[in-house]
């Protein structure tokens, strides 16, 4: 099977790229299921209502998240009842929502997905390594098939999170960082990894953000507005061909497409 993931889509711009682009992926690469995160989605970030149905509707099964998913208050309307719209399992249990769930295809087969956030330079949550480990036991009951939106800080923290979980889950993505990384790869034990598989969005900017009042705030470190930018958009990520008996990653290739 084909696992399509998407890295941060940012605001309106970020979202019109998926819309426009996916259908295109979805024919050329026989995408059965693709993942986005959308933490930054509704105008730079967060959730809303719409915005979660929008992405949705325009080919997303799931929608992970990040730092970020309590940034728009309106994702408290939505968290609890939309089942494909996660928050990081490693947040605390009395938080909304959830952090991982398992998703049936139409034939049948079940893809677990599972939202971890970061602790380097990050919030102090639960560690990600001591969530991913138990769901990893309790999941790995019901399909071979797990999939892991690592969104962190470090490429550290990412890269050890791979090799503590080769070979017990499909593959690992990383998110966050909006720069997308060349180190696409299977670990020895079938596990496909990617520390970062970047930004869905406008790339004359500064991570999705306008470049002036970006390179103001650095030079003169006076707090300044960062709206979201609106040219030379892009959908990147990656695609992950897994093999549906055992759950390990045959193959990985990095995608970065111009809208």
């Amino acid at each position: 099977m084909n696992v399509l993931v998407i890295g941060d889509i940012v605001g309106r711009p970020g979202r019109q790229a998926f819309a426009k682009l996916f259908p295109v992926l979805k024919e050329e690469y026989s995408v059965d299921f693709c993942i986005v995160n959308g933490e930054n989605s509704a105008a730079g970030s967060g959730f809303t209502p719409k915005v979660v149905s929008f992405l949705l509707e325009s080919g997303a099964d799931v929608i992970t998240s990040g730092d970020h998913v309590w940034k728009n208050q309106a994702v408290f309307k939505i968290i609890d009842e939309e089942p494909r719209l996660l928050r990081p399992a490693n947040y605390p249990d009395s938080a909304p929502g959830k952090g991982y769930s398992i998703f049936e295809l139409k034939n049948g087969l079940k893809i677990a997905v599972i939202n971890l956030v970061g602790r380097v330079f990050m919030n102090a949550v639960e560690c990600p390594f001591k969530t991913s480990g138990e769901l990893v036991s309790k999941l790995s009951q019901q399909t071979p098939i797990i999939i892991i939106d690592m969104h962190a800080e470090a490429t550290s923290e990412k890269i050890a999170l791979g090799w503590y979980l080769d070979g017990k889950v499909s593959c690992i993505f990383g998110t966050h960082t909006h720069i997308q990384t060349a180190d696409e790869t299977i670990l020895p034990n079938g596990t496909g990894f990617i520390t970062d598989i970047g930004m869905t969005g406008p790339y004359k900017s500064v991570l999705g953000r306008e470049v002036e009042p970006v390179l103001k705030r650095f030079i003169t470190q006076i707090p300044a507005r960062f709206d979201v930018a609106e040219n030379d958009l892009k959908v990147c990520g990656a695609l992950f061909e897994i093999d549906e008996k055992t759950g390990k990653t045959l193959s990985v290739k990095r995608i970065q497409r111009k809208v």
